[in-house]
C-alpha cells in the first residue's frame, strides 16, 4: 500500500499571544469571499482545530504552509491544533483531486483547508482551461461534500513565465481558471503572484528577493502575511454566543459537468497480472533516472515490454492513472468497453532525467455507470523516450 505523504502532527501550543499589526497591508490581492465564522468558532470557542494544506513542492517545502502554522498557534495560543501537511512536488490540481480522499479528507473532519496549485498546473501539467477547472473544482466540490463547515483559502503563486503574463496585463490559464471555480464557489483568494507581479513592477521587490518559483521566506512571508490579513479581518468581531456553525453553500449544478467532484484512488488490485504486468518493487538500482524516494518504497504495477496486457474494471464517469515517468517511459493504448484503442503517451519533458510523478487520463465524459478498461503497451513510442516502462502508483476514477 502506497506511504501517504502525508504528515500529521498535533500541536498544544502554549505561547504569548499576538497581534496581526505586521500583517501585510490590505490590497486587491487578498480577495476575501464567504465568512470565516466556523473555524473561529472551532480555534476561539472550542479551542480544538484540524488545519490542511495540499498542493506541489511549494506547499511541501519549508515554505508558506509553516508561517500560517506558526501565526495560528500565535494568535490562538491555548488552541490544540492538527496540522496535515499534504504538499507533494510536481503534483497538479489533477493529480489533487484524485489524492485529495487518500492524503487530507481521511485524516478526519477539516476546519481550515489551504489549497495551492496554479503554478504546477501551469509549468509541469500544462493544463488548458478544462483541465484546471475539472481539477480545482473537484477539490472544492469534494471538500464541501465530506466537511460543509470547511472554511478554503487559495493561494495563487508565480514562476517566471507567469510574472512575465501578469505585468504585461494578461493572467495566466492556470490563474484564470482557478479564480473562476473560486468566484462561483465564493471561495477566498491570496493572488500572490500578482501582488509579486505588483511589487516588482513598483520597483519595491525584486524577483531574487522574492526567491524564484519556489521562493525564499521574504516572498513566502508575503504570502503568509497576506493570509494572516485576510484571516484577521474574517475574525475581527468577537463570537456572539449564538453564532454556531453553518454549512456553506455548495451550487447544484457545476461548471463543468466532467469536473471531478467525485475523485479517488482505485487500487492496483483491480488490475489483472500476467500477459507482461505485475505488481511488485522495481530494482530501482538498475534503472536509469533520478528517483524520489516516497515512491521507490512501494509496489507499482509495471511493465516494459510491447504488447502486455492488463484489465481494470472501474465504476465512474472517467479513469487515468498516477505514475511515475522516466527515461524509459513508453506509450499505453488503452481502450473502454471495447471501444477502438487511443495512444497516451507516458513520458513528459521532465521525464529525460527524472523518475517523474503525474497523472495521465485514459478517458473522461463516459456514461455514469460500470466500465471496463484494457490497457497495452504500444510498440511505438515518444522520439525522447528509451524504453517502453509503465508504472502506475493508483488508477484514478471519477
Amino acid at each position: 500500500m502506497f506511504n501517504s505523504p502525508v504528515l500529521m502532527c498535533l500541536l498544544t501550543v502554549c505561547v504569548v499571544g499576538s497581534s496581526t499589526s505586521g500583517a501585510a497591508d490590505r490590497s486587491r490581492n487578498v480577495i476575501s469571499r464567504g465568512s470565516y465564522t466556523n473555524s473561529q468558532i472551532k480555534f476561539e470557542r472550542e479551542k480544538n482545530g484540524h488545519v490542511a494544506f495540499i498542493g506541489g513542492s511549494i506547499t511541501e517545502m519549508n515554505g508558506y504552509r509553516p508561517m500560517v502554522c506558526e501565526d495560528l498557534q500565535k494568535r490562538y495560543p491555548d488552541t490544540k491544533f492538527t496540522f496535515t501537511a499534504a504538499g507533494i512536488s510536481s503534483t497538479c490540481s489533477t493529480t489533487g483531486s484524485f489524492r485529495l480522499n487518500r492524503d487530507v479528507l481521511s485524516q478526519g473532519p477539516v476546519d481550515l483547508f489551504f489549497i495551492e496549485f496554479a503554478v504546477n498546473d501551469d509549468q509541469d501539467a500544462g493544463h488548458a482551461r478544462r483541465e484546471c477547472i475539472r481539477g480545482m473544482e473537484g477539490i472544492i466540490r469534494q471538500c464541501r461534500k465530506h466537511n460543509p463547515n470547511m472554511d478554503i483559502v487559495v493561494t495563487l503563486f508565480v514562476n517566471p513565465g507567469m510574472l512575465e503574463m501578469l505585468q504585461k496585463g494578461k493572467t495566466p490559464v492556470s490563474m484564470s481558471s482557478h479564480m473562476e471555480v473560486l468566484e462561483y464557489y465564493d471561495v477566498s483568494t491570496i493572488h500572490l503572484a500578482r501582488e509579486a507581479a505588483d511589487q516588482i513592477t513598483a520597483g519595491t521587490l525584486t524577483w531574487k528577493e522574492y526567491g524564484g518559483t519556489h521562493p525564499r521566506p521574504p516572498g513566502n512571508r508575503i504570502g503568509a502575511d497576506m493570509i494572516k490579513t485576510l484571516l484577521h479581518d474574517a475574525w475581527s468581531k468577537p463570537l456572539s454566543q449564538s453564532v454556531k456553525l453553518t454549512a456553506h453553500g455548495i451550487p447544484e449544478k457545476q461548471l463543468d459537468k466532467g469536473s471531478y467532484s467525485n475523485g479517488h484512488f482505485q487500487t492496483l488490485k483491480t488490475a489483472s497480472t500476467g500477459s507482461g504486468w505485475k505488481v511488485h518493487k522495481p530494482d530501482w538500482k538498475s534503472i536509469p533516472g533520478g528517483k524520489r524516494e516516497r515512491f521507490t518504497k512501494i509496489p507499482l504495477l509495471c511493465a516494459t515490454e510491447p504488447g502486455s496486457k492488463t484489465t481494470i474494471n472501474f465504476n465512474g464517469q472517467a479513469i487515468g492513472a498516477y505514475i511515475v515517468a522516466g527515461p524509459d517511459a513508453g506509450t499505453i493504448e488503452a481502450s473502454i468497453d471495447d471501444g477502438a484503442f487511443k495512444d497516451v503517451d507516458l513520458f513528459h519533458r521532465f521525464s529525460r532525467g527524472l523518475h517523474y510523478p503525474r497523472t495521465v487520463m485514459f478517458a473522461a465524459d463516459l456514461s455514469e455507470g460500470d466500465h471496463v478498461l484494457k490497457l497495452r503497451i504500444s510498440t511505438t513510442k515518444n522520439k525522447d523516450s528509451k524504453g517502453h516502462a509503465a508504472r502506475i502508483i493508483q488508477f484514478a476514477v471519477n
